[in-house]
């Protein structure tokens, strides 16, 4: 019985800590991320039009509740698994504006920004153009090239997996 309490509170702490940072509901665990290269910002087409990705092809996003070049989202150990951070110094690649590339200037690790915008991967996105947190709770989304968030819906038929939304 106490083993079942324990459990059944480590879940509930688990789901408080993924709502807090817009995480979405249903995660179960978290799986194996694809690789990141943040040695680059460049475009790529998706279908919801041309949107910031990493070297490697990999979706970047932004939280709409974010301060300008800041690190200030309120975000757990829990959180940052799901939405990891882009760090390091990348250079502009195709289709973008090497001066938009920059980073935080908050406390702790710097972050890689864009526009001014910190930039996140999605832990759920497998692979190079997945988009599966593009409007996770209508506060995560891709970028365009002018660092502007794109809100629109992943198309039901496109590859990048349940409807875009991570769920």
């Amino acid at each position: 019985m106490r083993r079942s309490r324990i459990t059944v509170a480590g879940f509930a702490l688990a789901a408080l800590a993924l709502a807090g940072c817009g995480g979405g509901s249903g995660s179960s665990g978290s799986p194996a991320a694809a690789t990141m290269d943040t040695s680059a910002i460049r475009t790529s087409h998706s279908p919801v039009g041309d949107i910031l990705v990493d070297g490697g092809g990999r979706t970047l996003y932004l939280f709409t509740e974010d301060g300008n070049n800041t690190n200030s989202m309120n975000c757990n150990a829990a959180c940052v698994k799901l939405w990891p951070h882009m760090v390091g110094k990348p250079h502009a690649g195709a289709g973008v504006d090497a001066g938009l590339v920059g980073s935080t200037k908050g406390s702790g690790t710097a972050q890689v920004t864009y526009a001014g915008h910190p930039l996140y991967y999605y832990a759920k996105d497998r692979a190079a153009g997945d988009l599966k947190g593009q409007g996770i709770d209508k506060i995560w989304y891709v970028l365009n090239a002018k660092g502007a968030p794109i809100k629109k819906a992943v198309p039901a038929s496109s590859s990048s997996g349940g409807g875009g939304y991570g769920y």
